[in-house]
């Protein structure tokens, strides 16, 4: 429900707050005075395309702020859909601001939201009803969700949901995997090429480095086997040979060692080398034999180094990058093949769940067209009450067909029923779909009629406008709408601006705006009728104007306690 309502600088209102209640509240006061200005305020604060001309002259910006209640789970729930945050404050402020520049911005608790969003807030909060206002009750989805909560088919709708939610997830895996197919395919045939074509290259760790030096070592063997040979000779089998000159040196130690021990210490140490150089010697010997020229190899080897290096250059990786690279190319090419797998295997599951979204359609669906004959029958009632009682309404339920293909066609958000409500309004017109009836005053009565009778239907929508329903009604009928309203505001908090005395006299809450005037301006303001005499007097001035007197005061007394006794018993 609506907590509060501010408004500055909206034309005639400078400065307007307004606190309401639940229940039935009524805005009364002399045709002029500012009550559509409000209304538009609150349209302007839940989303509606605002006007720079609509700025109190002398004023840079106009703003409206309104403190909802969302005491209710399953507002809350709601809110938080839209919202896309959690809703965990009772209160939901939203502020609209629409400069002289021309820009607008919007608030809810303080932070910035598109105007968008407050549209969709106030769709979800407020049902306004005027004379041509485009009334959520006239839009097909809307109209199928309360038919189902006044059905309590609950439990239909629900499993055609949870039906259509397997749909569209199965449909969209299905998209992903077919549009990423020939992606796919070319993946997959690629990952077998390069599994083939590295395993045919039979990688080796640390190949090439190792090739690289047999290359030199091949390139130079020549000049190793001399070098190696030279100087196996020149310590051991040459004429003067080191080793052979050791040998000589030991025994001149051997021969003077014993005359110093010193001597001896060179003696020992001269023996230690002798070992070395031959087993060097004997190193080189073989290294001479084993450095041999073999261009035949050489060859060989330069083959592999540059299939290596082209290999390199192809997957730009080096050839131990492509050892670890090949380790992945299996578990690569099983996922691919997965998908593929995956793809063949959806299309079964989704024709099977397109079969259980058609059986619980077609079950929600047969539901439905029992149900809004009852919806219509009941409203129809209603209308007889509400001064119409030749009018026939009628529910036109249009059911379309799906497709067999599971992949063809949009799923349907709320099942495959069309819904019209159909109104005669007088013996030998046309019947009419409520979106084309082209009188304002039976539109808000049939309005009026269907918001009684599921009244008790929707608990998300608390909040009811009614603009001027009593438009063209005479004290009769209005005394009929007051009993109606006041009945609605046992379960919705109801808002209406009316001129009929009748009718606001039902009320449980009123205010009466009045437009006042200065030598310099005009302004309108609103004031919380909060005494029975308060009241008494506002009916009065409604009954006969300026013109009232004790007796008028009297039948607005009256007037007052038959509605209090009315809404009692």
């Amino acid at each position: 429900m609506l907590r509060e309502l501010a408004v500055q600088n909206l034309a005639l209102i400078e400065d307007v707050r307004v606190e309401l209640h639940p229940g039935f509240c009524a805005w009364t006061g002399e045709t002029g005075a500012g009550k559509s200005l409000l209304l538009g305020a609150l349209g302007l604060l839940l989303g509606d395309r605002g006007s720079a001309d609509l700025i109190r002259a002398g004023a840079d910006e106009l703003r409206v702020t309104g403190r909802f209640d969302l005491s209710r789970p399953e507002q809350k729930a709601a809110a938080a859909d839209i919202l896309q945050s959690p809703a965990d404050e009772d209160d939901l402020i939203l502020t609209r601001r629409l400069s002289r520049s021309g820009r607008s911005s919007a608030l809810v608790n303080d932070m910035p939201v598109a105007v968008g969003t407050l549209r969709r807030l106030g769709e979800m909060l407020v049902d306004v009803h005027g004379q041509r206002e485009s009334y959520s009750l006239l839009q097909p989805a809307y109209q199928l969700e309360l038919l189902d909560a006044f059905g309590k088919l609950g439990d239909q709708r629900k499993r055609y949901d949870v039906a259509a939610d397997a749909v569209r997830g199965l449909r969209r895996r299905f998209k992903e995997l077919s549009d990423a197919r020939a992606t796919r395919q070319r993946e997959l045939a690629l990952a077998r090429f390069e599994r083939d074509d590295l395993d045919a290259a039979k990688l080796l760790p640390d190949e090439l480095p190792g090739l690289g030096r047999e290359r030199d070592t091949l390139v130079h063997a020549q000049s190793l086997a001399q070098f190696t040979g030279t100087v196996a000779a020149r310590l051991a089998d040459d004429e003067g040979a080191v080793s052979g000159v050791l040998g000589r040196l030991i025994k001149e130690a051997n021969r003077w060692a014993a005359l110093d021990p010193k001597l001896k210490e060179v003696c020992t140490r001269l023996e230690a080398l002798r070992p070395e150089v031959d087993d060097l010697a004997d190193t080189c010997r073989d290294l001479s034999e084993r450095f041999e020229a073999d261009p035949d190899r050489l060859e060989e080897v330069e083959q592999r180094i540059g299939f290596l290096k082209k290999l390199q250059a192809r997957y730009g990786r080096t050839p131990d990058e492509l050892i670890a690279y090949r380790a992945t190319l299996d578990a690569k090419e099983a996922s691919l093949r997965k998908e593929e797998d995956d793809l063949a295997g959806i299309d079964g599951g989704l024709r099977a769940a397109w079969a259980d979204l058609r059986k619980a359609a077609t079950a929600l669906s047969a539901a439905r067209g029992k149900v809004a004959k009852k919806l219509a029958a009941d409203a129809q009632k209603q209308l007889a009450d509400l001064g119409m009682p030749r009018a026939k309404l009628d529910a036109a339920i249009e059911a379309q067909t799906l497709p067999d293909d599971a992949t063809a066609g949009d799923v349907p958000a709320a099942g495959i029923d069309h819904l019209d409500l159909l109104l005669t309004a007088n013996p030998g017109e046309p019947a009419r779909p409520l979106r084309k009836v082209a009188s304002g005053g039976e539109l808000s009565r049939t309005m009026l009629a269907l918001k009684t009778v599921l009244a008790a239907h929707d608990p998300v929508r608390t909040l009811v406008v009614f603009d001027e329903i009593d438009a063209n009604v005479g004290g009769r009928l209005g005394d009929v709408l007051g009993q109606k309203l006041a009945a609605l505001g046992r379960s919705h908090q109801v808002l209406c601006v009316t001129h009929l005395p009748q009718v606001a006299s039902y009320a449980a809450h009123q205010w009466t705006i009045r437009k006042t005037a200065t030598a310099k301006r005009t302004a309108t303001t609103v004031a919380a009728l909060t005494t029975e005499e308060a009241r008494v007097e506002e009916l009065a001035l409604m009954l006969r104007g300026e013109s009232r007197s004790e007796t008028t005061r009297k039948e607005a007394a009256e007037m007052l306690r038959a509605a209090e006794k009315s809404r009692a018993g």
